[in-house]
């Protein structure tokens, strides 16, 4: 799939302007939406679009939150339920903005969360659920890593390497690891919108990832029994960068 398949777009949604990246499939499948991660951006999804796209046929839509990649820079800090709101309100805005109906949510890490929170709240609006190291509560393993990070940020040429995938690396930094070490959003959960879901989800996570423990697998399919689990032995928290070929397949087989 050629470099002119790919249609950038602008897109207004919630009162910001957001990026949005779209390549084109059969109009009778549902399209697979992408939903990045905590410091992610269309940029970060790297060849992952391009290749989910040649390899199952599909329409992809991968989109940058407000905050990051080249979407509107964030203003203020983020509330607590950003994870609620984007997946309650933002995603469907824009969903029914491209014209989407009804979408395959492949999310990864906020945005396997994000994915989650969406297909609860909205369940017509979801054809299937891919949740790629998903976190529906806080673990102390999630607390440690993210204290770590803001570590590297404060210490190492982070700002720097992230200044490749956002406008604004620190609005992108801050907005995320400020929520995540606030002492209120330790009893943030989102295990109830899982059991509201009623499309086919597929779990994905890597065994030695470090930002959660399979226990967030376990919790979304004690409410979600017929959940496929795939589990990768040698991946790390971004599955899909540790081990492409792997997951490309797996995804395209539970589309199929």
């Amino acid at each position: 799939m050629g470099e002119s398949a790919i249609e950038q777009l602008r897109v207004r949604v919630d009162g910001h302007e957001l990026e949005v990246m779209r390549l084109a499939g059969p109009a009778d499948a549902p399209p697979i939406v992408l939903l990045h991660e905590g410091l992610g951006s269309i940029a970060m999804w790297r060849d992952l679009p391009p290749r989910l796209h040649a390899r199952t046929g599909r329409t992809v839509v991968a989109y940058s939150r407000w905050g990051y990649g080249n979407s509107e820079p964030l203003i203020g800090p983020r509330s607590i339920d950003y994870m609620e709101r984007e997946g309650e309100l933002v995603l469907p805005e824009l969903l029914a903005q491209l014209g989407i109906e009804r979408a395959v949510l492949f999310g990864h890490s906020d945005g396997a969360s994000i994915a989650l929170v969406a297909a609860g709240a909205r369940p017509e609006c979801c054809a299937a659920l891919i949740l790629e190291a998903p976190h529906v509560v806080v673990e102390e393993l999630s607390i440690r890593s993210i204290e770590q990070a803001r570590v590297a940020w404060e210490t190492t040429n982070l700002r720097e390497r992230l200044a490749r995938y956002h406008a604004d690396p620190a609005g992108a930094f801050r907005g995320w690891n400020d929520v995540w070490l606030d002492p209120r959003f330790r009893d943030w959960t989102i295990e109830a919108y899982a059991a509201r879901v009623r499309c086919p989800v597929l779990l994905m996570q890597g065994e030695r990832d470090e930002y959660g423990t399979l226990d967030q697998l376990a919790r979304i399919e004690r409410r979600i029994p017929a959940a496929q689990r795939f589990v990768l032995a040698d991946a790390g928290h971004s599955p899909h960068r540790d081990d492409p070929d792997a997951i490309i397949e797996r995804v395209a087989d539970f589309l199929r």
